[in-house]
């Protein structure tokens, strides 16, 4: 007999966690799930995951695992050898690591789910994925699914960074050039008027303050910026911040209504590809809503959860949050009446992120320009700047000589 952390919620979906002894995992889990529970999760206390807190496998190596790991499976070998095997063929330490604990907690009895659970670094909808799997006893089917979604998600997440390429580029040429004029050639100017000794205009002298100061502050001001960036970026990591974060980001002019969107399609297809999986609504909504990225909306759907829970609909009980578009709300409400909820927030998830993509490639066709433009408009004034004493030394020297 061990001791076993059992994660579980009753037939009302109140979530509690469980210290039982029992002889496996898979003997607990079969306990409570003949007493009426939905099992969440059964693993070996004491026995930690290796890899909490490590950097996690790169989402590409990751789909290739499961789309290896799902080959192997539908070839007829067993659960635990296909583990061993791919775990030793894994280029990445951390990686590898994380698959021989698994390996290793699956021979000793627990189940596929809780054994991945107990890593730490595995996305929620995988590990809950599998428990549809290991309850329903097809995982191929579940983990084909599961690919399907990833492989979906990626190739959404890498239009959206191919889009935001060119933008970015020109944002650090901007400031690249900005940089270089300062701290290299306005001193520079500056050592030329020094010897001529002459009278020069406000906006000149304006600049050569400017540059002399950047040279000799510009290890503080990188010092500053660094300071501040990291005092932002633990900000963001407390409950507070990363509300407040969410919510400027939320209110962004044109690109907050592309995060909404896009956080409401991640929402709909993750829901779908678990609802599809065998879990039950409610267990369903809640792994959907921790796997996005906004917390507000995230709290938007769990409170949700609680209608579910009295037996309103989805739609009804998503609709009174007021944080999703009308239109999700009216298309998961038909998927719901004709009962093709799986099918209908597939659809959801296909036209919110057609929207995100046509809306973002709008705004960036506006930006691009504007961005030259700036860059013109500040390369112009500091060399007028720079070469107006020059023009009017060139003017005295006609006048003078007339």
């Amino acid at each position: 007999m061990a001791e076993f952390v059992v994660k579980l919620a009753d037939d009302r979906g109140h979530v509690q966690e469980q210290v039982q002894m029992a002889g496996s995992a898979d003997e607990l889990r079969h306990r409570f799930t003949q007493a009426g529970y939905y099992v969440y999760s059964v693993r070996a206390r004491g026995f930690a995951g290796v890899n909490r807190g490590r950097k996690r496998a790169k989402l590409e190596a990751f789909i290739i695992f499961n789309q290896q790991f799902l080959t192997l499976i539908r070839a007829g070998l067993p659960i635990l050898g296909s583990l061993e095997m791919l775990a030793k063929g894994q280029k990445n330490p951390a990686f590898r690591a994380q698959l021989e604990n698994v390996a290793a907690r699956v021979r000793t009895g627990e189940s596929l789910s809780s054994a991945f659970e107990a890593q730490g670094g595995f996305p929620l909808i995988y590990t809950t994925t599998l428990l549809a799997g290991d309850r329903s006893g097809h995982l191929e089917d579940v983990l084909g699914r599961f690919l399907a979604f990833q492989r979906i998600s990626l190739t959404f997440r890498k239009k959206l960074t191919a889009s935001l390429f060119y933008p970015i580029l020109l944002i650090v040429m901007v400031t690249a050039l900005f940089v270089f004029l300062i701290s290299f050639v306005v001193p520079r100017f500056a050592m030329l008027y020094d010897q001529i000794g002459t009278n020069l205009p406000a906006a000149t002298r304006m600049l050569l303050v400017v540059g002399k100061n950047f040279q000799h502050y510009i290890f503080w001001v990188l010092a500053g910026v660094l300071i501040v960036a990291y005092a932002i970026y633990r900000y963001s990591r407390s409950d507070a911040g990363a509300t407040r974060i969410d919510s400027i980001r939320i209110g962004l002019p044109v690109f907050g209504k592309i995060w909404s969107k896009y956080q409401v399609a991640l929402f709909a297809r993750t829901l779908s590809t678990l609802l599809t999986g065998g879990l039950p609504p409610l267990p369903s909504l809640e792994t959907a809503a921790r796997s996005i990225s906004s917390g507000i909306i995230c709290r938007a759907v769990l409170t949700s959860v609680g209608g579910v829970r009295e037996g309103k609909s989805l739609a009804r009980s998503l609709e009174k949050t007021e944080v999703f578009p009308d239109l999700a709300i009216e298309m998961i409400d038909v998927g719901e009446s004709t009962g093709a909820l799986p099918q209908m927030l597939n659809s959801v998830a296909e036209f919110f992120e057609e929207d995100v993509q046509t809306a973002l490639t709008a705004a960036l066709a506006l930006i691009e320009p504007a961005i030259l433009i700036v860059m013109g408009v500040v390369v112009v004034l500091i060399l007028i700047a720079l070469y107006l004493p020059i023009f009017s030394l060139g003017q005295a020297s006609t006048f003078g000589g007339r």
